[in-house]
């Protein structure tokens, strides 16, 4: 799986201080760090930028190839920011994102048109979040549609099917991996994409890394191209990367509901079974769902 690293983020207090302050040090650790764990692209997520869009995205975007070569997946809703990073990314980027909304198709999707850029596509519209896979499907045939009257080819564009809080809306999860099989038939080309801890916000710290990487995992079985991910998991990347195979065939035997003696597995392999139930809807999410 395509993996864009999500580590350099305004949300981060270290980070946020240090692009306030034009520090590189904590922006090249940062980058540093994923690059060597090997992600494939890195988020440069800015937020909406408001004071000084341009030269703030300038000064990251050079920051950061200055330190490495790993192409770049700019990630504000700030036109001006993004276009501005767009402008000097050495490799070509990624835009993150647009949706079927009015305001994006008037603003974003253009950007990708105008410099060739990828274009992170999510299902949302003017109505908001579709409820089922048909709705998403729908929603993003008419974003296709516009974006091909851009100029915008299926093989640059990245549908991102939008995932909910696991705890939030338990039953989408099944819609979501629905849809992400449906979406070869639809839109030909084109990759599938997902901000990957949107599935765990709110679940306890402690459980959030097992939903996020049994989650990876099940995604990647039904044909996911990418996810947005901490590129500070390790053993994230190790199952991705097949390091841990036993691991990976016992998610998919879980989710195929084969009949396994539980007590027979390690405290590590039940964990992930239990995780697995719960994203297939076959126990109910609650913060306790490895006690059960």
């Amino acid at each position: 799986m395509i993996l864009i690293g999500e580590d350099l983020n305004v949300m981060s207090g270290k980070i946020s201080k240090a692009i306030k302050e034009r520090e590189a040090g904590p922006i090249r650790d940062c980058v540093q760090g994923e690059a060597e764990n090997g992600m494939d692209y890195l988020d440069l997520n800015v937020g909406p930028v408001k004071k000084s869009p341009v030269e703030t995205m300038q000064w990251l975007v050079d920051a950061v190839q200055e330190i490495t070569d790993v192409p770049l997946c700019l990630d504000t809703t700030n036109t001006e920011a993004m276009e501005a990073g767009l402008k000097i990314c050495k490799k070509k980027a990624l835009i993150n994102s647009a949706s079927g909304t009015a305001e994006s198709r008037e603003t974003m999707m253009p950007l990708a048109a105008k410099y060739s850029a990828g274009l992170v596509l999510s299902v949302i519209n003017d109505t908001g979040l579709p409820s089922d896979a048909d709705e998403r499907a729908a929603s993003i045939m008419e974003s296709m549609e516009f974006a091909a009257e851009l100029g915008i080819p299926n093989e640059d564009i990245w549908i991102d099917p939008v995932l909910m809080p696991v705890g939030i809306d338990q039953r989408q999860v099944l819609s979501y991996m629905e849809f992400i099989q449906m979406v070869p038939d639809l839109a030909p080309g084109a990759k599938t994409v997902c901000g990957l801890s949107n599935l765990s916000y709110g679940a306890p710290k402690e459980l959030r890394d097992l939903l996020n990487r049994t989650f990876l995992v099940m995604i990647g079985r039904y044909g996911q191209d990418g996810a947005i991910v901490s590129g500070f998991d390790k053993e994230l990347i190790a199952l991705d990367r097949r390091e841990m195979q036993d691991m990976v065939d016992l998610i998919y035997r879980a989710m195929d509901e084969e009949d396994m003696d539980i007590s027979s597995l390690s405290q590590k392999e039940q964990e992930y079974v239990k995780t697995t139930q719960v994203l297939m809807g076959k126990t109910l999410f609650s913060n306790s769902w490895l006690e059960v």
